[in-house]
């Protein structure tokens, strides 16, 4: 494509360019008021909510101030289950959290792509299918300001201190101290790089 042809097409698209970009505050907007319809807990107007989060089971979810909530958001909460989400919490694209006891993301949390966090595994019993043999449910707790990197696994009972680091696709199974780097599987303690 010639250089004028395309200077000629964009000059002809950017009426159209502007239009899509103030949709995409009225899409903001939609996502957030379908949120706020869909919880019965209240959602504060400082929540940014990027696209509609995927909500299931009882939706007892609680949501701070402040959040910055991307698209591809999975929440569920089954039997007593509880999501409560502090205030500045960041939840990337394609986050899965699943309660069937409680997860409590504190202040300041930030987590990951693609990032699971449940607190139930399934039972197995010998001669029953997986699928009807119930779950085990243990709290999660991550703490203030903890990173958790791209495609971790948080699993049932773990408690992150908090500042903690969690590195990208860790399996964390048992508790972080509070401003400890772990990674791998499952996860265990990494030494810190050192700045110049």
């Amino acid at each position: 494509m010639s250089r004028t042809i395309k200077r000629l097409l964009l000059g002809l698209l950017k009426p159209a360019a502007a239009i899509a970009n103030r949709l995409e505050s009225w899409d903001r907007l939609w996502a957030h008021a379908r949120l706020k319809a869909a919880l019965d807990s209240a959602l504060d107007s400082s929540v940014v909510v990027l696209g509609t989060p995927e909500l299931h089971g009882s939706r007892n979810i609680h949501l701070g101030r402040d959040l910055f909530l991307y698209p591809g958001l999975y929440l569920e909460t089954q039997e007593r289950g509880r999501i409560e989400i502090g205030d500045g919490v960041v939840l990337s694209r394609g986050v899965h959290i699943v309660s069937y006891a409680s997860v409590v993301l504190e202040d300041g949390v930030m987590v990951g792509e693609y990032t699971s966090i449940r607190d139930a595994n399934h039972r197995i019993a010998e001669g029953h299918s997986v699928r009807d043999t119930g779950h085990d449910a243990k709290a999660i707790r991550i703490g203030r300001n903890v990173w958790i990197g791209r495609g971790a696994v948080i699993l049932r009972g773990v408690t992150i201190g908090e500042s903690a680091v969690i590195g990208a696709n860790a399996v964390v199974t048992r508790d972080v101290p509070a401003h400890a780097v772990v990674g791998g599987v499952p996860a265990r303690p990494i030494e810190r790089a050192r700045g110049g």
